[in-house]
């Protein structure tokens, strides 16, 4: 402190202003993201991504240093809340990405927002905070959680399935992937099972499915649950066409490995993505991890370049809420994706596709997109939302 005072002391003998960006320290962020139990490679696809891109920045945003503070939110609403206000309380950081589960969003939206710090979420969008309930504290680098599962239900709708089982975890997610599902599929829903979240044994529901004969299934199982699914799938012989979100992606695919290929999933990138800036980003990440990057880490990556964006527009200066959200909502950066701008409700419009499941010439697993499904897309509820 009489150091801090000694330098403003010289600064106003030599005439010399001392902005409030300068006066502080590092800019602090929050990560907060699941990284225990069967879903920790989501959140850890997260962290590495969001950690690539502050490397790439050269650890600095306005010229004040970066410093990230992780924490494991453990799956656990309860258990994110504490986790969050030690964040906001203790760390006194200046931004809070994550989490990955909406369950988990729902419980730490509050108590982030309320203290009038910014959110910002890598993967969870849930339609409770797209439309009435949008805040002009909270963002989303990745979608409305209902737009991905529009993806396949038109797919459903377009290849002519008469008949779909939907198979979904029971929390807010799965309950808004059903949703977006039925937006377009017009054809009958043979069964819709809601599984409790984390769910690992999935013979009970694949007897139905085989007993049924649906033209296709339609399941949302991330992390743990998918990698169980897909190897239980396969083991029981199951010919039923998969349309997954988030079942079959880059954080499960090497647990599921060949069980998952051929599978179909909707996605607002893949790998193979053909723009300078994705590949870039997929070689630096293959390079520093060892793994190839999913949209968890992807839209990380896309997070950490929307606040610099923000902190550069405000140079390094962090005082002014409104001019932060204003710079925010600009969202002037370069997404890994192409094409992303914000909708009135802080939610992206942007493209999604169909994928597929791939073996490469190097014996790794990944997305692949087969075909563009929604261009420049913005999310039903923005309607409602008052713009921030």
């Amino acid at each position: 402190m009489k150091q801090s005072t000694k330098l403003v002391g010289l600064a106003a003998l030599l005439g010399i202003a001392i902005t409030p960006a300068a006066a502080q320290d590092k800019i602090k962020i929050g990560v907060l993201v699941t990284t225990s139990g069967p879903a920790a490679a989501l959140g850890q696809q997260v962290r590495d991504g969001f950690a690539l891109a502050i490397k790439d920045l050269g650890g600095k945003m306005a010229g004040r240093d970066v410093e990230i503070v992780n924490a494991d939110d453990e799956l656990k609403p309860d258990a994110a809340v504490v986790k969050v206000r030690g964040l906001l309380e203790r760390d006194k950081v200046d931004f809070v990405v994550g989490p990955i589960f909406s369950n988990i969003l729902l419980a730490i939206h509050r108590p982030v927002t309320d203290s009038k710090t910014f959110l910002i979420s890598p993967n969870a969008g849930p339609s409770s905070y797209a439309g009435k309930e949008c805040n002009p504290f909270f963002y989303v680098t990745s979608y409305q959680n209902d737009q991905v599962h529009e993806i396949l239900g038109k797919v459903a709708q377009d290849r002519g399935y008469k008949r779909v089982y939907l198979l979904v975890p029971n929390y807010q997610a799965g309950r808004d992937s059903v949703a977006g599902f039925k937006l377009d599929y017009k054809g009958e829903i043979t069964e819709e099972s809601y599984t409790p979240l984390n769910t690992l044994d999935f013979q009970p529901e694949l007897s139905k499915i085989a007993a049924q004969k649906p033209d296709a299934l339609f399941t949302f199982m991330p992390g743990g649950m998918g990698v169980n699914l897909v190897k239980q799938y396969k083991q029981a012989g199951a010919t039923v066409p998969v349309l997954s979100a988030f079942t079959v992606d880059e954080s499960t695919l090497p647990a599921q490995q060949d069980a998952a290929v051929g599978m179909f999933g909707g996605a607002n990138w893949a790998p193979n993505l053909d723009n300078p800036q994705s590949k870039k980003f997929v070689a630096a990440y293959e390079a520093a991890y060892n793994g190839v990057p999913g949209t968890y880490a992807m839209q990380a990556y896309d997070a950490a370049l929307l606040i610099d964006s923000a902190v550069k527009a405000v140079k390094g200066d962090l005082s002014n809420k409104d001019a932060v959200a204003a710079a925010l909502k600009k969202a002037d950066f370069t997404s890994l994706r192409g094409n992303f701008k914000f909708n009135n409700n802080g939610y992206p419009i942007q493209d999604f596709y169909l994928t597929k499941v791939a073996k490469r010439p190097d014996g790794k697993f990944q997305t692949e997109i087969v075909e563009k499904v929604f261009s420049n897309y913005g999310d039903r509820y923005a309607k409602d939302c008052a713009a921030k």
